[in-house]
């Protein structure tokens, strides 16, 4: 190996570690080390040599490690996140993933939806697999604030599967500041929506 490579090699290597275990990357994110050539040859030479984990074409990580479980998974959101980052896009959770993050389903989806407004991709990593589906600006109002989060959870509950309980959870589980981001936000939500999240947000009666 030339010491070009080797520099190559270390700076990525020396980057990934920064960023600590579970952080997940595309080649992307190291063009500004070098060509996006050498940066392969780079993550592929980490990768046979097990310091970093390769995901899925063109997607690895820095696998964080359990003391009896060995390399864990690589987390839903963080593959997601790469995925966004290499096309310069936004996302944001859908569905069952999005209403699993909040609480309101025990549910670990095998397949997890983002919204995007860069294009639809999945990844397949072994049995789960993570989508990001195109969408209309609309649906991409609301994307990487809760309210986005709580808007989508909510529309793949279903108006007749939301009740009492599923405010009371949101309620305990969102912040202050949160709540008043559902205020701000309520004009983006369908009109059913934006009643739960009036109701979510309500200040506490005394």
């Amino acid at each position: 190996m030339s010491k070009h490579a080797q520099s190559i090699d270390s700076q990525i290597l020396k980057r990934i570690r920064q960023k600590g275990m579970g952080y997940v990357f595309t080649p992307a994110d190291f063009l500004d080390l070098g060509p996006r050539n050498a940066i392969d040859l780079a993550l592929s030479r980490s990768a046979r040599a097990g310091t970093i984990r390769k995901l899925a074409r063109g997607l690895y990580d820095y696998p964080r490690q359990d003391p009896r479980l060995g390399l864990l998974s690589a987390g839903t959101d963080d593959i997601a996140n790469a995925l966004k980052d290499r096309e310069s896009s936004r996302i944001q959770a859908a569905g069952a993933h999005a209403a699993n993050v909040l609480g309101l389903s025990d549910q670990v989806p095998v397949r997890a939806v983002f919204l995007t407004d860069g294009r639809s991709r999945k990844v397949q990593l072994g049995r789960r697999q993570i989508v990001l589906k195109h969408t209309t600006p609309k649906q991409m109002a609301t994307a990487g604030r809760i309210s986005g989060t709580v808007i989508q959870a909510l529309r793949w509950l279903g108006k007749r599967h939301v009740n009492d309980r599923t405010i009371a959870a949101l309620r305990r589980r969102l912040s202050d500041t949160d709540k008043q981001q559902l205020r701000d936000d309520v004009r983006y939500a369908p009109a059913w929506v934006a009643d739960i999240m009036r109701s979510v947000a309500q200040p506490p009666r005394f």
